[in-house]
């Protein structure tokens, strides 16, 4: 069959595509032109732009297929950079990968897999596309330390169907370098991407200021009972959780303090002691790939891309869902909260800010 595969230049999806072009299909190498920040596109670790569009035109050269750049600076920059700023700037603690892959990635990209005429879209990603009695399936990976699933939650069902993972059922990483050793790729042992592909020198901070300056104003660190402790230089360097950076505020007597919120409209980084935890998770834009019916659904839900699996209970309302923990946790707002039924995804959404 004819199959887009998006290559990012990376060894992943160049073993992605070599597989499929090996096994006969009609392979068409997409590399989506992301951002060009200059000192990013030279640096280890980021992925579409640079040197890796560079590698991944010399691996479909080496396979002999088809491959274009597409020119998606524009479209990067507001769905996933403004968005990443502005999430600081809200007090949340932004998630660009998911945002990446549901916008620019799978919406687009299946858009123009459509367009030229693919049955599927191709990625390097490790999860496993499972066709159930009632359509496609995301499931984790079989390496569990690689699986990307959380990561992915936002793909909608009628994406999903036409979405192809090969390495979701490689054992390891090395695995899918031997493959690339074996079909002669350039890229085997390139040093995988980072989370944050466009932030030019490692920090966000320079992101954020540039789009956001008020995120990063000073402002009082202060207990939950408003008592001020201490000074900060901007909410947006603080996240649910986060025990540094905090000077002399991080402790309390003998006990440690972290964050436990933010309140960006008064510039307040709110502490507390690492006791503190909830039982009740909000969620907005949640996204079912499978039908949630009417009644509560009990499964497991993480919290973070590397979080242990939580037993809750999912329950739907008219604005998202209501996640009630079986154990009480201290989500970070902007994070995402998937649902599982085993390995398989059943859904997920983003955490909202609590009251304050």
């Amino acid at each position: 069959m004819r199959v887009l595969v998006a290559m990012s230049g990376g060894v992943d999806s160049s073993v992605t595509a070599g597989l499929l072009h090996e096994a006969g299909h009609e392979v068409i190498g997409v590399t989506l032109q992301l951002y060009n920040h200059g000192a990013a596109v030279g640096r280890k670790g980021a992925c579409c732009a640079g040197q890796d569009i560079h590698d991944a035109r010399r691996v479909a050269d080496r396979l002999g297929i088809s491959h274009y750049v597409i020119d998606a600076e524009e479209r990067f920059a507001a769905a996933v950079i403004a968005d990443f700023a502005d999430s600081y700037a809200a007090g949340e603690t932004p998630v660009p990968c998911i945002r990446c892959n549901q916008s620019v990635k799978f919406a687009d990209l299946t858009a123009l897999a459509s367009d030229l005429g693919a049955e599927r879209l191709a990625t390097g990603h490790y999860v496993r596309r499972v066709d159930g009695p009632d359509g496609a399936e995301l499931h984790r990976a079989a390496d569990t330390d690689r699986d990307q699933s959380w990561f992915l939650f936002a793909t909608t069902r009628a994406q999903l169907e036409r979405c192809w993972f090969p390495l979701g059922e490689m054992p390891d990483k090395r695995a899918v370098r031997d493959q690339a050793v074996r079909l002669g790729l350039a890229v085997a042992e390139k040093p995988d991407s980072q989370d944050i592909c466009f932030v030019p020198s490692g920090s966000y901070a320079e992101i954020v200021g540039r789009l956001r300056p008020d995120a990063l104003e000073p402002g009082d660190i202060v207990t939950r009972d408003g008592a001020v402790v201490g000074r900060h230089d901007g909410v947006a360097r603080f996240t649910v959780g986060q025990s540094k950076r905090l000077g002399s505020a991080a402790m309390d007597g003998g006990e440690r303090r972290m964050v436990v919120a933010t309140e960006p409209g008064t510039r307040r980084v709110i502490v507390g002691p690492r006791s503190v935890a909830t039982g009740v998770v909000r969620l907005r834009e949640v996204n079912w790939l499978v039908s949630p019916g009417a009644g509560p659904v009990r499964c497991t839900v993480k919290l973070r891309a590397r979080d242990v699996p939580r037993s809750a209970v999912v329950e739907v309302r008219d604005d998202g869902a209501m996640v009630r923990l079986d154990e009480a946790a201290l989500p970070a707002p902007g994070q995402a909260c998937v649902f599982y039924d085993g390995d398989r995804v059943l859904g997920g959404g983003f955490i909202t800010r609590p009251e304050t």
